[in-house]
């Protein structure tokens, strides 16, 4: 059995190695689309590589480009899928194959797309490639998919964004932790992790006043109050509120004391 499994290998492979000898880029072609038709990726795509120069400016450019790219996605070689795919889109706008192009192209990016601990780059990348074949081709077969795709890209972005932020608190940088939840607020308003981050900002506030000197407190406690009732307003059922209640109540505990300060000062 191996033997024989072995002997059809070994013919294909001359098969292939004898087409390339014998440089017929036609028989290149057709046998290219044989193994195109037969899944046989990496076969297909060896032939296409060798017979595109000679079809440059034929009728068969676009299809054997296509054809190589689709080969390259289909063995999960993801970026020379999207470099050929985002190549084909450029030169051969009118080809038959344009809308599967960048259905493909923008499949290659979400897949190249990394989990949301790191750069997002290309995940912003992807979206617009997945937005734009949603705005070519709204009525296609394949439109659900790719909203479907759509909404996990931004939810990446959502989370990238939150992880920064919450780093910056957990390593005790409040003011810059409250700069990057209000960015992400601001950003992403529908984001998962809102209401995490908008109670983030209320600790992160209420710490940032703790720690500061006495001349920036009062400002400080003011602007913490200010994103706590934010924070009441928007979620009034959260299981945080008892928390940032006594968060609250000893930033208003401080400030009548620092007024009582003054009018005493005063007197």
């Amino acid at each position: 059995m191996w033997t024989a499994l072995f002997a059809v290998l070994l013919t294909g492979c001359n098969s292939i190695q004898q087409v390339l000898k014998n440089n017929d880029p036609m028989q290149m072609y057709r046998l290219g689309i044989k193994y195109y038709n037969q899944q046989k990726w990496n076969k297909a795509s060896m032939l296409f590589d060798a017979a595109s120069p000679y079809f440059s400016a034929s009728d068969k450019e676009d299809s054997i480009a296509f054809m190589n790219a689709h080969c390259k996605f289909k063995q999960r070689d993801y970026g020379a899928a999207a470099s050929a795919l985002d190549d084909f889109r450029r030169k051969f706008g009118r080809s038959v194959f344009i809308e599967d192009a960048e259905g493909i192209l923008a499949l290659s990016y979400f897949y190249l797309s990394p989990g949301p601990k790191r750069d997002q780059s290309m995940t912003t990348q992807a979206l617009v490639a997945v937005n734009e074949f949603l705005s070519h081709y709204p009525d296609s077969e394949q439109a659900e998919k790719f909203r479907e795709i759509n909404r996990e890209l931004t939810e990446r972005l959502h989370d990238k964004a939150y992880l920064n932020a919450y780093t910056y608190y957990k390593i005790g940088r409040y003011k810059a932790a409250i700069i990057a939840l209000r960015n992400a607020s601001k950003l992403y308003p529908e984001s998962r992790h809102r209401e995490e981050i908008m109670y983030l900002i209320v600790k992160a506030s209420s710490k940032l006043a703790e720690n500061s000197v006495r001349d920036k407190q009062t400002d400080r406690y003011l602007s913490m109050l200010d994103s706590y009732y934010s924070f009441m307003a928007e979620f009034p059922e959260s299981e945080h509120l008892r928390e940032l209640e006594r968060l609250a109540q000893h930033a208003k505990n401080y400030l009548e004391r620092n007024d009582k300060n003054e009018e005493n000062k005063k007197k």
